[in-house]
């Protein structure tokens, strides 16, 4: 259609005012092979800046639609993965409930009461890509006293976190994760507690304990830690770090700044 398109307005611009101004006697033929090359020349350039520009209009549309794939397919993803967190943590606090029942019934009513609180605090941030720091410990405090109910003095907390840190962000449900496993996977007596230690360095929320392992088979979803770095990879090429020195097993949660995305909703 473009070769056509030059062709016809070569002959209407070149062609077509030598045969109506001009007989056959006063044509040169030298003159007309040189006009025939120069306006062939100049259909060929014609045709490559059309062909250029749809070229490139082509491939903007193709980078657009293969973006749109890849975002919904990252959100299918990430939602997917986020679905694996509610199930976790309600499995995990349902093992506690059960095991709270046989021993103090009158708590175990009002761990209830706190569970549909902290469920309903969970569900409300889980929707979020990310959540602010304090909105995370409000969770984590509501699910440590829970936590506390059960196990009394056999575990402890120590948390200490900056006033400023408070608004950097977080997927939603990280750190209440980081300490069902703690606790899920070491045990905890009124004579050795299992202290969990919650703070923050430079950059990164650290959760920290003790490893005091269960000498029995603990089932698990293998949900937890690989959960937790498929989600950060959506955000950040910064790893979650996870150390095991000696006794103490630590996890670094990067904590990411607010400026750096639109919304905790993107």
């Amino acid at each position: 259609m473009v070769v056509v398109s030059a062709l016809l307005l070569n002959l209407l611009l070149n062609h077509l005012p030598i045969l109506i101004f001009y007989t056959p006697d006063q044509l040169d033929p030298d003159g007309l092979r040189i006009g025939y090359v120069f306006s062939a020349i100049i259909s060929l350039f014609f045709y490559y800046f059309v062909e250029r520009e749809r070229s490139k209009k082509r491939l903007q549309a193709e980078r657009l639609r293969s973006a749109r794939l890849q975002k919904e397919s990252f959100q299918a993803q990430l939602e997917s993965l986020k679905n694996q967190v509610n199930p976790h943590f309600l499995f995990n606090s349902l093992n506690v409930l059960g095991a709270l029942i046989h021993k103090n019934p009158d708590k175990a009513e009002k761990f209830v009461e706190k569970l549909s609180d902290v469920y309903r605090s969970f569900l409300d941030h889980s929707p979020q890509m990310l959540v602010p720091l304090h909105k995370e410990l409000e969770i984590v405090d509501a699910y440590m006293y829970l936590l506390d109910t059960r196990f009394e003095e056999a575990l402890r907390f120590e948390k200490i976190i900056p006033e400023e840190k408070l608004s950097l962000q977080l997927p939603p449900g990280a750190l209440q994760m980081l300490i069902e496993n703690a606790v899920k996977h070491n045990t905890a007596t009124m004579r050795k507690p299992l202290v969990i230690k919650i703070y923050t360095d430079e950059k990164n929320l650290v959760v920290s304990n003790e490893l005091q392992l269960r000498k029995e088979d603990v089932p698990s979803t293998k949900t937890g830690l690989a959960n937790i770095q498929s989600r950060y990879a959506f955000y950040t090429e910064e790893k979650v770090q996870i150390e095991k020195d000696g006794n103490q097993f630590t996890v670094k949660l990067p904590l990411l700044k607010v400026e750096t995305y639109e919304s905790s909703n993107y």
